[in-house]
């Protein structure tokens, strides 16, 4: 066993020590409504002045509160976490003695104390970028917008106050009553004075909890490509986009990379929630994947994110799988060979019908590439692509490219299918895979239209294949496609017809089993996809991510809408790339349609392996 694994296993580590805080969190809330405490609290305020049991209640009561938000960062490895907590449990020590001499629960807090001064060395996460900007927002407007609360509940509830109380009294009296400390209001009662001090001690520790949350909340990612940035991958991609299908897909404008330290590979990823989510396999030169793979590790340890990988091939998952993390088969991806493709044959009829029944109904498709397209016809196919979209949000992350018609994008092919009348009645686009093949990334139709449109415009892309200078079409990704192949065959077993029965059930509410016969039907190579992963136990956390980043996971239209916002306002410029050499940040070079590649030297000290200077058959 590791030390690392020997770590995670101990009762010091991030893991436990967050199990352990959520524990003592719960404790020290529910204390406070213990039964024997008003007995107790008696006997303390003998002892201490009258406000100080209920204060010291309602201090307890907020600690527990802010560690139960805590035990998550903590899980992280946060510093700041572990920092909060460590000063928390120990203020929750004196807090039990003070609220009714609960003496178990303080030497619960002291045990925790030091537990957690003992594990310092597991807890060096640092905070989420842009964080301390919303943490110095929070306790800047918190404060006043807790005193005019407090304020505002003085001036209405007068009763138990003494005559003569002015205005300035009661902004004085919320102001110092957030911290505990008495103002110069005077009350005629003990009730009032207590109901007063609770109330504004319940204020300040809301403002604390706030601040706290803000504090450990994830951030969106360190920042989106910049254009140096998007120069460096572009670079990459001219020399090594042929190795992966959905190498094009690193330009997504939501994501972002981080390159190894010779500037010839990188990790394309976003940050969701607190999974750090890559996509496809590594950009660049295989020989340098393994850097790029540990640059991007590094930074998921450093800021305590949990690394993933969406749809990887299998070569990328062999990278990924030598540099520590688990492999499992998610499903895979349709390749269509453009001189192997034929409509002829029995295994072919239905395709074949469907394109003849659409044809003779007037149907005609054409391919082009986006930079040969009008701006007004580009316009109308964003118009009709918007309408025909399922649903309110464009879903698609690791597979999809998140814009059309860009002039980044002019070497995009743009397929149409018009209807006897001249109307737009179907699209797919699809985006460069190296320079002699082509990847999909949207597949459109009319809902009006008849079946056969889709195939038509497959069909006659394979057609104009050799005039775009493609050899090769990746096409859909259909989800655990082995599980419907296999169930169907005669002699399948108990386990694998179950888990096939389980995919049919879930095909009712997403297109599973439905994509897998629309790939099916052309007989394609399938290519194996995979998800990378830490843990098992990150499984449930890295699944969350991948239904979020592919939009089946949506927050609602005002709360997308003020990130969009918050984004704007806290979006940082990235950083020079450490160590890229100036071949690598130099423009693309000019496209090629032959199937040679140029040798390239490798960067001294950087690389272990042999750079390819060639495609081998060891692409999928």
């Amino acid at each position: 066993m590791s030390r690392e694994e020997e770590c995670q296993r101990s009762w010091q580590s991030p893991t436990w020590l967050s199990r352990i805080v959520l524990l003592v969190g719960v404790t020290c809330l529910l204390s406070t409504f213990a039964p024997g405490i008003a007995a107790r609290a008696h006997l303390v305020r003998e002892m201490v002045p009258d406000a100080f049991p209920a204060a010291a209640a309602t201090g307890a009561a907020a600690i527990g509160v802010i560690l139960i938000a805590l035990s998550r960062a903590l899980r992280r490895g946060k510093r700041r976490a572990w920092v909060l907590a460590v000063a928390l449990s120990g203020l929750a020590t004196v807090l039990h003695l003070l609220k009714g001499l609960e003496v178990l629960e303080s030497l619960l807090c002291l045990g925790l104390t030091v537990l957690l001064l003992r594990s310092r060395r597991h807890f060096g996460a640092r905070p989420d970028p842009r964080s301390g900007r919303r943490v110095a927002v929070v306790l800047a407007a918190g404060p006043l917008v807790a005193t005019a609360l407090g304020y505002l509940w003085l001036a209405t509830d007068v009763d138990g106050q003494a005559g003569g109380t002015t205005a300035a009294d009661r902004l004085w009296q919320a102001l110092l009553g957030l911290l505990g400390v008495p103002g110069p209001v005077r009350f005629t009662s003990d009730g009032a004075f207590t109901r007063s001090e609770v109330g504004l001690a319940v204020l300040g520790a809301a403002v604390l909890f706030v601040a706290v949350v803000v504090a450990m909340q994830p951030a969106d990612g360190p920042h989106p490509m910049t254009e140096d940035e998007r120069g460096l991958v572009d670079a990459l991609l001219a020399r090594w986009g042929w190795i992966d299908s959905l190498a094009y897909f690193a330009t997504r404008d939501e994501r972002s990379a981080i390159f190894s330290p010779c500037g010839q590979a990188a990790v394309s990823y976003r940050v969701v929630g607190t999974t750090s989510l890559a996509a496809g396999d590594p950009v660049g030169n295989p020989a340098a994947w393994p850097a790029a793979i540990g640059a991007w590790l590094d930074e998921a340890r450093a800021y305590g994110w949990t690394p993933a990988n969406l749809g990887c091939s299998e070569r990328g998952a062999t990278a990924f799988d030598k540099a520590g993390l688990d492999v499992l088969e998610l499903g895979d991806e349709a390749i269509l060979h453009v001189d192997d493709f034929s409509l002829e044959g029995r295994t072919m009829r239905g395709v074949r019908q469907a394109v003849a029944r659409t044809s003779r109904a007037g149907v005609t498709a054409t391919c082009t590439r986006v930079q040969d397209l009008a701006p007004d016809v580009l316009d109308e196919v964003r118009v009709r692509a918007a309408a025909w979209r399922e649903g309110s949000v464009e879903r698609g992350f690791s597979m999809a490219l998140g814009r059309f018609g860009e002039a980044a994008d002019g070497d995009a092919v743009l397929v149409t299918a018009t209807d006897a009348a001249g109307e737009l009645v179907g699209l797919l686009h699809l985006v460069p895979w190296g320079d002699d093949a082509l990847s999909l990334d949207l597949m459109r139709r009319s809902r009006e239209s008849g079946n056969g449109v889709i195939e038509l415009m497959v069909a006659t892309l394979v057609e104009q294949a050799p005039r775009l200078g493609a050899s090769k079409i990746s096409l859909n990704f259909a989800v655990f496609r082995s599980v419907f192949a296999r169930g169907e065959r005669l002699g399948a077993g108990p386990v694998i017809r179950l888990w096939r029965a389980l995919l049919l059930w879930a095909s009712r509410f997403a297109q599973i089993e439905s994509l897998y016969r629309a790939n099916a039907k052309y007989h394609p190579e399938w290519a194996p996809r995979y998800l990378v992963f830490r843990t098992p136990a990150d499984l449930p956390k890295v699944a969350t991510a991948a239904l979020r980043a592919e939009a089946f996971l949506v927050a609602p239209a005002w709360l997308r809408h003020l990130g969009r916002r918050t984004r704007s306002v806290d979006g940082a410029t990235g950083a020079a790339v450490p160590g890229a050499d100036a071949d690598a940040a130099a423009p693309p070079a000019a496209t090629s349609t032959t199937s040679e590649r140029p040798a390239e030297a490798p960067a001294a000290g950087h690389l272990d392996e042999p750079l390819l200077d060639e495609r081998g058959s060891t692409l999928r």
